[in-house]
């Protein structure tokens, strides 16, 4: 799945996004592209639960 996160403008915005997911799922994946502002998540849970963690840590996230 892959989502948009305006507000992800540095390595540090991206840790945070990846430490947020693998809160929910240690097992999770993630591949960001800051350039884009996306990330790519492989997961066993469902977008929206994914969504409501960033969402929950202040990375508004939009499904794309």
């Amino acid at each position: 799945m892959k989502f948009h996160i305006p507000n992800m403008t540095c390595g540090g915005c991206v840790r945070g996004v990846t430490a947020s997911i693998q809160d929910v799922d240690p097992n999770a994946q993630v591949k960001a592209d800051l350039e884009h502002k996306t990330i790519e998540v492989t997961s066993h849970l469902d977008a929206s639960r994914i969504k409501k963690a960033l969402d929950a840590d202040d990375f508004p996230a939009t499904q794309i």
